[in-house]
């Protein structure tokens, strides 16, 4: 049976099943082993992690522990609850539908850019702010438009090409956060930019550590870290670049409870916009494909994100992004209660647990039906009438719900 425990509870002789962060923010080469030494325990505890998962039947148990099962349907109550709540207003002044051609230009624009700018900076070039200014705005422009259609574009990835997309979805995702918190238009724009140069410092890592097919070594992970340091030492030297974005890089691996790098800063220590980069950080690299990890439905990632809301993020910018983004993001594949599948096109500002769904399968039948939108906030007789049961993994039922969108 998996528990959930907290770090002053785990012994020598617990099966540690989960040690439930993100896996930048351990060092083991393993997520799942025997506790051995005491020492592993105090290792654990040094690397920020508070609260960790056992297998009962593998090890020691804790009686009194809750299951992970039972965790999870908490945490989901719970998500329920703040998407049932109206989520800001971001003004979308199209479908998703159409402005999805758009989108796909503007992110296809943007990557090539981020991928030259790191590539002249693993040249040893500075960084031009000039290359790109103009995809920040396009892609500002984009989500003012719709929000959905580019996140959802942004979730593809090739996982040899992770880290300049990762960068292009991490400054999409600040981009919409920040219209969403209603700040100012230039705060937004350096944002953007802070959001898609955040990694540049990786291009200072060797490329056997940067593009190693498998989990680091301690060494390895230590000279991985210095990445952020390496990303506020390229930007304060380009010309133009401001605070804002300066601060979205340099402190996207801090942690709330201090147990982040490379300052250790707590709380209020962080800047807001430091803050929300861990935040959309975190939920893209879970979301992504990576050779020695598998990416997880949107829906899951928020949940260990709202979970790990108690030490690692801030609570409130936590709900704040999960109403952004929506309980069940744009591009999610969900089951309805009717029996059929379908695709989330659109966000409903009222309740974020009642999207719109564009159905295109049958699960009864087996077979593809006429694609159809489905409001879930309406009634029968509405175009309504059905309701989400679960979101579902498009690759174990080999499909691909944004040829849908």
């Amino acid at each position: 049976m998996i528990k959930c425990i907290n770090i002053s509870e785990l012994k020598v002789g617990m099966y540690i099943h989960d040690l439930n962060c993100d896996w930048m923010s351990h060092p083991f080469l393993r997520n799942r082993f025997v506790v051995s030494h005491e020492h592993e325990i105090q290792k654990i505890a040094e690397s920020g992690i508070h609260e960790v998962y056992i297998d009962t039947d593998k090890g020691l148990d804790v009686v009194h522990a809750p299951t992970l099962q039972e965790v999870k349907a908490q945490l989901e109550s719970e998500m329920l609850e703040i998407g049932a709540e109206k989520a800001p207003a971001v003004g979308k002044h199209v479908s998703a539908h159409e402005e999805f051609g758009h989108a796909q230009l503007v992110h296809e624009e943007a990557n090539l850019i981020v991928h030259g700018i790191l590539h002249d900076v693993r040249l040893g070039k500075q960084v031009d702010l000039q290359q790109i200014t103009p995809s920040v705005e396009r892609m500002t422009s984009s989500i003012l438009r719709n929000n959905g259609a580019l996140l959802a574009l942004c979730r593809i990835k090739d996982k040899d090409n992770y880290t300049f997309q990762h960068s292009v979805s991490v400054g999409a995702l600040m981009v919409t956060f920040c219209n969403a918190m209603h700040m100012d238009k230039d705060v937004i724009h350096q944002a953007g930019i802070g959001g898609m140069l955040h990694d540049i410092g990786k291009m200072k890592i060797p490329d056997e550590i940067l593009n190693k097919p498998d989990r680091l070594t301690e060494r390895e992970f230590g000279i991985m870290k210095c990445h952020v340091i390496e990303s506020k030492a390229i930007l304060s030297q380009a010309h133009g670049i401001s605070k804002t974005s300066i601060d979205v890089a340099a402190q996207h691996h801090e942690r709330h409870d201090g147990s982040g790098y490379p300052a250790g800063l707590k709380g209020h220590e962080i800047s807001q916009l430091g803050q929300m980069a861990a935040i959309v950080d975190v939920y893209d690299a879970l979301t992504s494909d990576r050779c020695y990890h598998k990416g997880m439905p949107p829906t899951d990632a928020l949940r260990k994100i709202y979970e790990w809301s108690k030490f690692h993020f801030n609570p409130e910018l936590v709900q704040a992004f999960m109403r952004t983004i929506g309980i069940y993001p744009v591009g999610t594949l969900v089951r309805l209660e009717s029996g059929r599948l379908g695709v989330v096109v659109e966000q409903n500002e009222k309740n974020l647990i009642l999207p719109k769904v564009k159905v295109f399968f049958s699960l009864k039948s087996n077979t593809h039906i006429p694609p159809e939108i489905v409001d879930l906030s309406r009634g029968m007789g509405h175009g309504g009438a059905d309701k989400i049961l679960r979101h579902e993994s498009p690759e174990r039922l080999h499909l691909d719900p944004l040829k849908f969108m």
